[in-house]
């Protein structure tokens, strides 16, 4: 008689499970090994780290930050090739990284997290990945951050197109542009940077806008090999040149917080580009009508030039259809088309991009639920209501000025502080209280009101209501100093043991 084999697959027990690969999910890992718990498991939806900058490798794709404050403070790379690294630098700074902090045996590739919930029987999340698999912890980080999902536009005509249809953050490098009449569509901080580089090789290049972007220069120098060898021999002086680079980007949030100073900015960007573009009219086509600031600020020394080529035009005009080789703009002229390039961005609504992901904290909650108006969180990290989770890059701590990955190890150490605090407590879990959650998040919104972030735009950094969930509303400094400590007294702390005793008298 055969044995019957279990086609179940397995249940996997850790201390900590982390959704995401990425910068966020990397430094979470890297830390908790440094603090001696080797027990989690990272579980990464692509085939590779990266996260962003693994899927984002379109034609001239590079940060907008600075090489040497765009990577952790504590894994310094001596020899970045300019001041703002490519794509393919980027990438490769973090699969050193991952080498070289040991990570690889504890990430599980292609594994996309579909449901989450805790159990407030057993103070345990329990995780099921598309591909079947379960995962149990005691601590959830979700580590996923908001640039993961491409906004695909919802065009009458796109699925009917005959050509080829690509959207930046999924390149097909196998797809060949030379000779091709290319319609790209959206100027955001993706296609300023995809647009100068395939407008030299395409029979043509119409750039369809519906909003222009400020746009400032871009430092393009290098570091000379004497500068590499001096941060690699005197690794306080590379520590020296990031401060500098910190201090010099956290007096940008001034304009931003000052209207008036922000005035003085767009006079300088309206000179810029009435230097740099030399028809006039497509320079007032090119000029922003509402306040520097108030969407982000875009870096480029290519982005002006390339509408003085011949085969570049600018659309302003609305896009009423797609036809099977063609563009109908609102005005009725139709533009023939072999390759449509979406640089439209992605879904930062976490409203949005997860209301397919089921995940349910103690009774009651259900996160699509209490984000029903706004996705709303304690300092972007803690949720009420959903304990022991934590989120990397959370609602309300993205920056329009400096460098995410100074926020994201501000949440790391508050979230070791929290899992050092259940610990001290000898209690199960930690939740944020419902009263402190909501007294940050009202002051988060007072503070950002009379800034240019909500002067009037409409931006990625709201909700359609044109509620601010993105950006936190000032220096980075002061999140660092808000969060450097847990406040204790504005989390219940819950023993699983003190409720059956409760119960049981």
């Amino acid at each position: 008689m055969s044995k019957k084999v279990s086609t179940k697959a397995p249940v996997t027990q850790v201390n900590v499970v982390i959704v995401g690969a990425g910068f966020g999910g990397l430094c979470m890992a890297i830390r908790l090994r440094e603090q001696g718990n080797d027990d989690f498991v990272v579980l990464e939806k692509a085939g590779e780290v990266g996260g962003a900058w693994y899927f984002n490798g379109y034609p001239g794709a590079g940060c907008d930050v600075q090489s040497h404050l765009y990577s952790y403070s504590f894994a310094g790379k001596p020899d970045w090739s300019k001041r703002y690294a490519p794509q393919q630098e980027i990438e490769q700074y973090i699969l050193d990284v991952t080498e070289q902090y040991g990570l690889r045996p504890f990430i599980r590739f292609r594994q996309e997290v579909n449901t989450a919930h805790f159990d407030a029987a057993t103070a345990r999340w329990t995780l099921h990945t598309a591909q079947g698999d379960t995962f149990v912890c005691r601590h959830f980080v979700l580590a996923s951050g908001p640039l993961h999902v491409p906004n695909i536009p919802a065009i009458q005509g796109l699925s009917d197109f005959q050509g080829k249809v690509m959207h930046s953050a999924e390149w097909d490098h196998d797809y060949d542009l030379a000779g091709k009449r290319v319609i790209s569509i959206g100027t955001g901080g993706s296609a300023i940077q995809y647009c100068p580089e395939i407008a030299p090789v395409v029979k043509s290049l119409s750039v369809f806008q519906r909003t222009p972007a400020w746009v400032v220069p871009r430092d393009e120098r290098g570091y000379p090999g004497i500068s590499k060898a001096l941060f690699r021999r005197f690794p306080s002086l590379r520590r020296l040149h990031r401060a500098r680079l910190y201090w010099s980007n956290e007096s940008r949030v001034m304009p931003a917080s000052s209207p008036r100073a922000a005035r003085v900015l767009e006079a300088l960007c309206r000179a810029f580009i009435r230097f740099q573009v030399r028809d006039r009219q497509l320079a007032r086509a090119l000029t922003p009508d509402y306040a520097f600031g108030c969407k982000r600020v875009l870096i480029s020394n290519k982005w002006y030039p390339m509408f003085n080529r011949d085969n570049v035009s600018l659309v302003t005009a609305g896009i009423r259809e797609v036809r099977a080789h063609s563009v109908v703009t609102d005005d009725g002229l139709e533009h023939p088309a072999d390759c449509l390039i979406l640089g439209t961005g992605f879904v930062v609504d976490p409203r949005i991009y997860m209301k397919d992901f089921p995940l349910t904290g103690l009774p009651g909650h259900e996160l699509t639920k209490d984000w029903a108006e706004a996705a709303e969180a304690y300092y972007g990290v803690t949720v009420s209501g959903y304990p022991n989770l934590y989120m990397l890059v959370g609602p309300n701590t993205g920056l329009g000025h400096n460098s995410i990955l100074f926020m994201i190890e501000c949440q790391v150490n508050y979230i070791l502080q929290c899992m050092r605090l259940l610990k001290a407590e000898e209690a199960d879990y930690l939740d944020v209280k419902p009263a402190a959650q909501r007294a940050f998040n009202d002051a988060v919104q007072r503070r950002l009101q009379g800034t240019t972030w909500t002067s009037g735009c409409t931006s990625w950094y709201q909700q359609a209501d044109g509620r601010n969930v993105a950006l936190w509303p000032g220096a980075t400094w002061r999140y660092w100093l808000e969060t450097r400590r847990v406040c204790s007294t504005d989390y219940e702390f819950v023993s699983l043991e003190e409720i059956q005793q409760q119960g049981a008298a």
